[in-house]
């Protein structure tokens, strides 16, 4: 399965994906795709589903094929990022957790060999007490030079993410990301790498995201969308994600929207219009 098409919806058309792990997440996977599948989506992402850098076959591959009985393409997947929960936001730049992360990326190897994905999101991490911000930031470009090669064959790109919320995260803006991804890339580093455009991050973080999608907006990896204030579905605040997201198709992006939203309601997808989205996405 080496070299599989990258995964699309029928027709061969881009369009919205639905991020399954901020959203819906108390239900069970299957749970998940199914009410995405039924709300007319075609595809999924989704942070690490594992609880550990290192999962038991059989646990990928029950995880893998719930994504195949539902139908749908996974079209992005976080690297293991540490304990979310207990508010880690990544392990590339700490030390010692290099073998955890390789473990994972070999994980996400044959996820994309499996099922098409080619998206792979690496969280940065926090900075970490009592080590140098320049020491952190030499293991996560020495680290990203090691994993970018497992996925280099199978056409897979690995994003930097700017993340808010997070005042330890050092990557706040696109161009902290820009400027990771090009001193990796530098000296005949690897190419497979790009930008995560997260514009609800960008916009909490106070950048001035019409001016990074002019800037970094054709060649983003990757474009996620969540409302503010709240981070909610589109509609939902005051973000002119619908004006954002056209300038980013006429400047020539043509991969998939993520809708990577929070909503506790019985109905997660009541305020999100999927056709008028569809036909702008």
């Amino acid at each position: 399965m080496l070299n599989r098409p990258e995964a699309r919806p029928a027709g061969g058309s881009r369009t919205l994906a639905v991020n399954c792990s901020i959203l819906m997440k108390e239900l069970p996977i299957p749970e998940r795709l199914r009410l995405v599948r039924e709300a007319g989506f075609p595809a999924v992402e989704f942070w690490w589903p594992f609880p550990t850098a290192d999962p038991a076959a059989t646990e990928v591959d029950a995880f893998a094929s719930e994504i195949e009985r539902a139908g749908l393409a996974l079209v992005g997947l976080n690297l293991f990022a540490g304990d979310m929960a207990g508010g880690d936001r990544g392990i590339l730049s700490w030390p010692g957790r290099e073998d955890e992360l390789l473990a994972s990326a070999q994980v996400a190897r044959a996820i994309a060999e499996r099922l098409g994905t080619r998206r792979f999101n690496v969280l940065y991490g926090n900075r970490q007490d009592g080590t140098r911000p320049d020491r952190q930031d030499a293991i996560a470009e020495r680290t990203l030079r090691r994993i970018a090669p497992i996925f280099d064959a199978v056409g897979g790109v690995l994003m930097i993410e700017p993340v808010s919320g997070a005042p330890a995260y050092p990557i706040k803006t696109a161009e902290d990301a820009a400027r990771v991804v090009a001193r990796v890339a530098a000296d005949g580093g690897p190419r497979n790498l790009g930008i995560l455009l997260d514009l609800y991050h960008l916009a909490t973080n106070g950048d001035d995201v019409a001016a990074a999608i002019a800037t970094f907006g054709a060649d983003a990896a990757h474009v996620q969308i969540a409302d503010a204030p709240g981070r909610g579905a589109p509609g939902t605040g005051d973000l002119p994600l619908a004006e954002w997201v056209r300038l980013l198709r006429q400047l020539g992006y043509d991969g998939w929207v993520a809708l990577e939203y929070a909503d506790p309601s019985a109905d997660p997808f009541a305020h999100v219009d999927v056709h008028s989205w569809k036909e702008l996405a």
